[in-house]
């Protein structure tokens, strides 16, 4: 393995990155970036799976609590932090992981990202407002009337992407498009790219018994703490936007888990898509000899 190396982790939520990333940690004596456009948040705890207090201290992370709701995180803010961390890891070691499944912040980071334009916050604001009181549907006639270019090519039942676009064509007049050059960067240390994969009944599996504990955990409160908040962007995001509509009176609080539950696995299936797409990461089923496989990638790389 050459010096100075990135190893980036990255797969399905649910499928055992954490673990994986702080047994490398560990092997390499390093410390760990997240790549988790939610765990940054100090605010949000047991909806984003954050790693656990023990888990954090037996490895360093960076960019887990490292910002506030309030604050404005992107894939732009998340490169030069990224980039940052992994500046400061290399004074003391040759190896950094970057473990996450937010594939847009590991492509920004690994690849770089266009500049997007500055969007006022009443803009975004009012589109959050009109998205939470119109729904999905009202956004997508959106996107589909002012960013036809965009809309033929989006994920089109993502609402963070599509809001994200409507705020860039409302704010400058043109197509979030025209800001995507897509010319890579070439980064300065040499990267390698590792993938989790399990098979689509045991991470269902994960999937539901992760959420049941964390309503043992105390999710529901987290989430109530939070009610007042529930306009930001930060908290446009599965494991609380279900328990908002409980809240505001939209349903049940068991429709709500088992919307959360739906809404996590369709999450998972477009990570899957997104990371499939990069033929570069070497995929591994997470059974337990997956360490000495993946070591013998890194070995080799």
């Amino acid at each position: 393995m050459q010096k100075n190396t990135v190893i980036i982790i990255a797969g399905p939520t649910a499928v055992g990155k954490t673990s994986l990333a702080i047994d490398l940690a560990k092997h390499f004596g390093t410390e760990i970036i997240s790549a988790d456009s939610r765990q940054c948040f100090k605010e949000l705890n047991i909806g984003v799976a954050k790693p656990t207090p023990s888990e954090l201290n037996a490895v360093h992370h960076y960019f887990i609590n490292s910002h506030s709701i309030q604050d404005e995180v992107n894939a732009g803010i998340y490169e030069q932090y990224a980039l940052e961390a992994t500046s400061t890891i290399f004074q003391n070691n040759p190896v950094a992981i970057l473990v996450g499944g937010t594939g847009l912040y590991i492509k920004a980071f690994a690849e770089g990202i266009d500049i997007m334009p500055t969007i006022p916050s009443e803009m975004r604001e009012q589109i959050i407002s009109s998205y939470q009181s119109e729904g999905l549907h009202w956004l997508q006639n959106e996107i589909a009337e002012k960013d036809p270019a965009f809309w033929s090519i989006a994920e089109q039942q993502n609402p963070q992407r599509l809001m994200r676009a409507l705020e860039v064509v409302l704010t400058t007049g043109k197509s979030i498009n025209q800001y995507r050059s897509n010319q890579k960067v070439e980064r300065p240390f040499n990267i390698v790219k590792i993938a989790l994969e399990l098979p689509r009944a045991q991470l269902v599996e994960n999937i539901n018994t992760r959420i049941d504990k964390m309503m043992e955990a105390g999710l529901l409160e987290e989430v109530k703490s939070l009610l007042p908040y529930q306009h930001l962007n930060a908290l446009q995001t599965v494991g609380y936007k279900e328990f908002f509509a409980h809240f505001n009176g939209e349903c049940s609080l068991p429709q709500a888990i088992n919307q959360l539950k739906i809404n996590t696995r369709n999450y998972a299936k477009r990570q899957m898509t997104w990371f499939k797409k990069d033929t570069d990461f070497n995929w591994f089923i997470n059974q337990g000899d997956v360490l000495e496989q993946v070591l013998e990638i890194i070995a080799d790389s």
